[in-house]
């Protein structure tokens, strides 16, 4: 699991065996709020170190393009 996801999990009080069990769906689940997330962003002119801000949300989180 991506580890930012993983300390997400990790304050919202996520259990391990909750994440072994649905880290499949945990991960999917925390991709599709990212992307949705750098989706809204890009429909601005706001920019981090020269990069849009949505690629540099999923870059943050390690989402590829």
């Amino acid at each position: 699991m991506n580890k930012q996801f993983k300390l997400l999990a990790e304050q919202a009080e996520f259990s391990e065996t909750d994440l072994h069990i649905q880290g499949d769906n945990f991960q999917k689940f925390a991709e599709l709020i990212i992307t949705e997330c750098a989706a809204e962003a890009d429909k601005q002119t706001i920019y981090c170190r020269g990069i849009p801000w949505g690629r540099w949300i999923k870059q943050h989180f390690g989402i590829e393009e």
